[in-house]
């Protein structure tokens, strides 16, 4: 069985992920020390909010998660933990993302509702990818944001709310999505299944 550590950095949606991981047949447990997260086989960083919030997860805590990728154990970022893979946001510009992609997340534009809120369709004919395998192109995905990144080419999936945006990146076993998974129904099921099973091989 694979051994999920949900890093608790103030973000919020801790409980519902919980729920999905376990769902889909992963341990999974909020961590907040360094010494909880020992002899996990995956990671995943949640989060609803400020981008602010990710300045939280500190030199400590990012040293920690660059060895955990070196070692090929699996990363999940959901939503604002997605955001954070990127280089930085300009809802804090001050506050550095992990930096495993390259681009800057902004403000959704244009005449569209502000926050996005709802279900919104991926197309996810990028290119093949682990997280998404088994998720037809097309299907729906449940999104509450603000903020996204642009369509970059780590995107396997993308989705429009007024333009074109990144709905999950996939760089090695590092992975992120800017829905909620874990509210996503049958589809959300499948993406932590593949997670799961992703964690399931890390030792």
């Amino acid at each position: 069985m694979s051994r999920v550590a949900i890093i608790d950095y103030g973000a919020g949606n801790l409980a519902s992920v919980v729920r999905g991981l376990s769902a889909a047949g992963a341990d999974a447990r909020v961590v907040s020390t360094l010494a909880e997260a020992a002899g996990t086989t995956g990671v995943v960083v949640p989060g609803v909010g400020h981008f602010n919030a990710t300045s939280r997860l500190n030199e400590t805590w990012r040293g920690w998660i660059g060895d955990r990728i070196r070692a090929g154990i699996p990363l999940l970022g959901i939503c604002l933990g997605m955001q954070w893979l990127f280089d930085g946001s300009d809802e804090a510009p001050a506050v550095p993302g992990l930096g495993l992609i390259a681009g800057r997340c902004t403000r959704l534009s244009g005449d569209v509702k502000i926050p996005h809120v709802g279900w919104n369709t991926l197309r996810c004919d990028r290119r093949p990818s682990v997280l998404l395998e088994g998720v037809p192109d097309g299907s729906y995905a449940y999104f509450t944001h603000s903020l996204a990144a642009p369509a970059v080419d780590d995107a396997v999936a993308v989705t429009t709310h007024g333009y074109d945006f990144s709905a999950a990146v996939e760089t090695g076993r590092v992975w992120g999505v800017q829905f909620h998974p874990e509210l996503s129904g049958r589809v959300g099921g499948r993406i932590l299944a593949n997670f799961a099973s992703a964690c399931a091989g890390a030792r």
